[in-house]
């Protein structure tokens, strides 16, 4: 590949306006550009305590913005 060519980017969506808190937004995009993840994934890649992790995700449920997929949460879609 030259130097001014680059590789095909796959767009992806912006975050939900109504995520506020940082936590929610990194883990919404962390969980839409991996397709799923479980909560101790989630934990040990975002570097996040495993009850915060659970509080963000059952936030994002309750407000219909994630699913819960067997052990993996994923975006709502």
């Amino acid at each position: 590949m030259s130097p001014q060519e680059h590789a095909p980017v796959e767009r992806i969506e912006p975050v939900p306006d109504q995520l506020e808190s940082a936590q929610a937004k990194l883990v919404y995009f962390y969980l839409e550009t991996t397709g799923g993840a479980t909560v101790d994934e989630l934990s040990e890649t975002l570097s996040l305590k495993k009850i915060d992790a659970l509080s963000v995700l059952h936030s994002l449920r309750s407000v219909g913005l994630l699913e819960k997929d067997g052990s993996e949460y994923v975006v709502a879609g």
